[in-house]
């Protein structure tokens, strides 16, 4: 059995060793300091659903994996509707709709299927482009389409809040982006 004093001098000496490592390395490769480095922890847990829907899909070989910001603004909540919509609705054979969480947090299915997908649409909310950020971080040589749902439907870009609009506007405003990705989706396959 371990002491917990003991244990704790070898936690804060990993601390202080990991912190040095950590700053020698950042001194010789300058450019890293333009990445954010987080940690996550792992989890042997995982959700048998996710599993089936990644596995069905990479299975049939469906095209496009639709990733979206899931931001809590208007913007992210266009983009995370529009994608839904998109893939369980207008285009649901061409698409598989992506979990940017399990994508992110865990080297399971859903980071298969983005993988293995031919083509990868990343539904960003806004420019800040965290959904495809976040995948760049976890997918080598990752080059998905990426489209700025905002710029796709007319609403006044003061507002930040879902509850700074009514329900209707929200779909309104996801219909009006969903025509288009399906337009752009359309207009490049037939270009081919």
């Amino acid at each position: 059995m371990t002491n917990d004093k003991s244990f704790g001098f070898i936690t804060d000496f990993a601390k202080g060793f990991m912190s040095e490592c950590y700053s020698a390395f950042m001194a010789d490769n300058p450019g890293f300091s333009d990445y954010e480095v987080i940690r996550i922890k792992k989890t042997k847990n995982e959700c048998s659903l996710c599993e089936d829907f990644a596995n069905e899909k990479i299975q049939k070989k469906v095209p496009i994996a639709v990733v979206s910001c899931e931001g809590a603004c208007l913007r992210g909540e266009i983009a995370r509707q529009a994608a839904n919509k998109l893939c369980f609705e207008l285009l649901p054979e061409k698409t598989s709709r992506i979990c940017l969480g399990g994508a992110f947090t865990k080297n399971s299915g859903q980071r298969k299927l983005v993988r293995e997908s031919q083509k990868v649409l990343v539904l960003e909310g806004c420019s800040i482009k965290c959904g495809s950020r976040m995948l760049n971080g976890v997918v080598d040589d990752f080059s998905p389409e990426i489209i700025i749902v905002d710029k796709l439907y007319d609403f006044d870009k003061n507002i930040f809040g879902i509850n700074e609009v009514t329900e209707q506007q929200i779909k309104d405003f996801t219909q009006e982006a969903s025509e288009k990705i399906v337009e752009q989706i359309i207009t490049k396959a037939t270009v081919r």
